[in-house]
């Protein structure tokens, strides 16, 4: 029986290299959003998310992707080569890879020749006309550089005794293709009454921003915003005013403790677990931190399921975990934003 693979940690690296990082949703060309490290499913108009949750989000992508690679790739896979199918087949869809040369290959047996099947996916259509992308060709050579990576290491290829030879079948593919016109018909032409005393690298620099702003106008780059120019001078907006607290709630709530009275003629007196009580604050958090705990163990259990659970009684594996996933994971953020709110209210 051929062995099921996970995902590593360097099938994940190289998809966050290539994908960037997006903490605001950002609207595709066909209507969609995105968000995150590419992640689409959930995302939509004014979302926001931090590295850490668009890295869950990813990780929570990969299921789908290594579940096909898994059941669709009949030859025995290392780690090196399903790492590196993984992330080609997030970028070019599960679809693509069904009926792709790459898994085509595979199942031949001919590893070798799948590798250099993935080059075949390196185009795209910019402004409705289909091109050569140098980031995909980039990403391309990534994925095929780790597939190709042995398990235990490099082997030798002295040149001596293994002489390169022109490779005639490939010829016709590459080297006799014209490159495209300069500039790149992706990037709007320059205009050099616009700006007649900027450098060549400056305005071709600002047509491409340009550019980018009308594929996503909502997007905002990972890392520090390079400029050209020096910024001008600004002032930070004033601080908002802080919210009023709430008044005390009267009469006993859930988070109230009993404790004995010291006259037995008296019943138990009810002490509010509050911030102006001398009870332990920490009482007041506790509910909310048993609603995160348990959020937690449902999103682990549906991540669980739907990685090694098979398909019973009708129930799909992979459903249970798409709708358990994101609930527990709304359940454990909501319970910790009760007991941090909690916590706050008995310091203040």
């Amino acid at each position: 029986m051929k062995p099921r693979h996970q995902v590593s940690p360097a099938a994940i690296e190289l998809i966050k290299r290539f994908e960037g990082y997006r903490r605001k949703a950002a609207r595709l060309p066909e209507g969609r959003w995105t968000l995150g490290y590419g992640h689409t499913l959930t995302a939509r108009e004014g979302a926001e998310v931090s590295q850490e949750d668009a890295e869950a989000l990813l990780l929570y992508d990969l299921i789908e992707i290594s579940h096909a690679v898994n059941e669709l790739t009949w030859t025995p896979l290392n780690q090196n080569q399903f790492d590196a199918l993984c992330a080609f087949v997030f970028n070019i869809g599960v679809d693509n890879y069904r009926t792709s040369m790459v898994l085509r290959r595979l199942n031949q047996g001919a590893p070798l020749q799948a590798a250099a099947c993935m080059e075949l996916w390196r185009t795209a259509e910019v402004q409705g006309e289909r091109m050569v992308v140098d980031a995909l060709v980039r990403r391309r050579a990534a994925e095929k550089l780790l597939f190709l990576t042995p398990p235990d290491g490099w082997v030798v290829a002295s040149t001596p005794i293994l002489r390169p030879r022109l490779d005639t079948d490939a010829v016709d593919e590459y080297a006799l293709q014209s490159p495209p016109p300069f500039p790149n018909p992706g990037i709007e032409p320059e205009d050099p009454e616009a700006a007649p005393d900027a450098s060549a690298s400056e305005r071709a620099a600002a047509a491409l921003s340009a550019r980018l702003e009308k594929i996503f106008p909502q997007a905002e780059p990972a890392g520090p915003a390079l400029r050209l120019t020096p910024a001008p001078e600004f002032e930070l907006p004033p601080a908002p005013a802080p919210p009023e607290p709430e008044p005390p709630q009267e009469g006993p709530t859930l988070f109230d403790v009993a404790i004995p009275s010291a006259n037995a003629a008296e019943p138990m007196a009810l002490h509010k677990v509050s911030s102006g009580g001398r009870s332990p604050h920490w009482l007041s958090a506790l509910a909310p931190v048993l609603l995160a705990m348990a959020g937690m163990a449902l999103a682990a259990g549906a991540l669980f399921w739907g990685l090694y659970a098979r398909k019973a009684g009708g129930v799909d594996p992979q459903v249970v975990s798409w709708l358990g996933g994101p609930a527990g994971v709304l359940l454990a953020g909501y319970g910790a934003y009760l007991a941090l709110r909690r916590l706050g209210e008995a310091d203040a």
